[in-house]
């Protein structure tokens, strides 16, 4: 087995040696943020609007990156070039550095990993049933490392037999943990606007042209949802992903939709193109 290399303020190391003190107040308060992107043979998939978000949510969580852009892309491509897994996950994480109270900001740690990753359209057959919760991210524009209600509630899915969690506030719909949340209802695909991380595929599907259809951010009910023609998640690994159920209830014909379908279609133009 080849030996996986990541890389922790720009140097290489194995993977069984990559280690942080836990001081860190990534391990004592959970204290920091994240980006993620993916390579598809070889290359970084919009990895400029990663790290558009990557520098935002350092900002504001008040984290300074040592590295420019410049230097911290070179450091992802030389973490590529070490590993070479051609098709794979790039997580880009910030903590809040060696603390020895335990609370305060000290010098930011830079970890990047990779692990491998492979693509496939057999998603866009098996669909997600997600179960909704009552909940409004903390920072919902930062991408923290904070999952831990989506993580808690991990029983709460299998007694729901569900595969993720659907987020609203109050009956306002907000997001999946891990993913943004659009419906397809008449002639509209809708997407969530307020107190939501705008997921860079997100931002990718806003900028399409379907025909006939427009694309819009607007906040809706959940029960809206309940009565959408289609729905679907969006993320760097899912694309556009068809949500077939919410809480049991159907949505749509239970499958995926023509829209979602036409969606991903075009987002795989644009992974080509990038």
């Amino acid at each position: 087995m080849a030996i996986r290399y990541i890389s922790i303020n720009s140097k290489l190391y194995s993977e069984e040696d990559a280690k942080i003190a836990v001081s860190d107040l990534s391990i004592q308060r959970g204290y920091g943020i994240f980006d993620f992107l993916k390579t598809i043979n070889g290359k970084p998939i919009f990895i400029e609007n990663h790290l558009n978000r990557f520098y935002n949510s350092a900002k504001e969580m008040n984290l300074e990156v040592e590295l420019d852009r410049q230097s911290l892309t070179n450091a992802v491509n030389e973490l590529m070039a070490q590993n070479n897994i051609p098709n794979s996950g790039i997580k880009i994480i910030l903590t809040g550095g060696f603390s020895e109270d335990g609370y305060t900001l000290h010098k930011p740690n830079l970890i990047i990993t990779q692990v491998p990753f492979e693509i496939n359209d057999d998603y866009l057959y098996k669909g997600l049933a997600l179960a909704s919760y009552n909940h409004q991210r903390q920072l919902a524009s930062v991408k923290t490392i904070d999952y831990l209600q989506a993580i808690r509630l991990q029983p709460y899915l299998k007694e729901k037999k569900a595969d993720d969690l659907l987020y609203h506030a109050d009956g306002e719909v907000r997001e999946a943990p891990r993913a943004n949340f659009f419906i397809v209802k008449e002639n509209k695909v809708i997407t969530p606007k307020t107190a939501i991380l705008s997921g860079i595929t997100r931002s990718k599907i806003l900028s399409l042209q379907i025909e006939g259809y427009t694309i819009v951010e607007q906040d809706f009910k959940l029960e809206e949802a309940l009565r959408a023609d289609e729905a679907f998640v969006s993320s760097s690994t899912k694309n556009a992903y068809p949500v077939i159920s919410v809480d049991g209830q159907k949505i749509g014909t239970g499958k995926i939709g023509p829209v979602t379908r036409l969606i991903n279609e075009k987002l795989f133009e644009l992974i080509k193109q990038s």
